[in-house]
């Protein structure tokens, strides 16, 4: 697992957060219990500090960073889409940041708030609690009615009990060359997929 010290700042990783092998935290960067650091996940903390508190989701291919001004902060319960960029930016508790998105230096998230999938949001945005953020340039589209949110993160939630699950039950291996007769499924519950038969 490559996990790097710079100028002397090594990462903290909490035991009880899972941190996918080719995930690369780097210096300054410190993770909370509960985590689901994903596949190809970067957090750089080079230029000052990356904080993702308990029970958030950084997800495939995201890459937190940071500024010479800015710490990078990701609140607890926070779930961060796959390929998304997070620069200098402070996410309050429970953000969910859709897919491919970027949040900018400056940017400060309220709780409960979603941003949409390939929003923009620029440096310095000030967004209040239960927002809902999308486009490119990201404003403010509404705010979220509070029986409304509906991803919050507890103790059970999906990516919560994903990090537990690969902690306990994720295995390097090679591929096999076909599918076994009566192949079991992930216990996360996704509905059967039905193979169209070769003529």
């Amino acid at each position: 697992m490559p996990v790097y010290a710079f100028e002397g700042l090594v990462p903290v990783v909490d035991p009880a957060t899972f941190l996918h092998p080719t995930a690369v935290p780097i210096g300054d960067v410190v993770i909370g219990p509960g985590c689901y650091i994903g596949p190809g996940a970067s957090l750089r903390g080079d230029f000052g500090r990356v904080v993702v508190e308990g029970n958030a989701s950084i997800q495939d291919n995201c890459t937190l960073h940071t500024s010479s001004e800015s710490d990078c902060v990701v609140g607890f319960g926070c779930t961060v889409g796959h390929g998304s960029v997070l620069h200098g930016c402070r996410l309050g508790r429970n953000v969910l940041v859709g897919m491919n998105s970027v949040v900018l230096d400056d940017a400060e998230i309220g709780e409960d708030s979603l941003i949409g999938a390939l929003s923009l949001v620029k440096s310095d945005m000030r967004a209040p609690a239960r927002s809902l953020i999308a486009g490119n340039p990201a404003r403010v589209v509404k705010e979220i009615p509070e029986d409304k949110v509906f991803w919050r993160m507890g103790e059970d939630g999906e990516y919560v009990r994903l990090a537990r699950r690969s902690l306990a039950g994720l295995v390097e291996c090679g591929p096999l060359a076909a599918m076994e007769p009566g192949r079991g499924r992930p216990a996360g519950g996704a509905r059967a997929v039905r193979f169209a038969r070769s003529k």
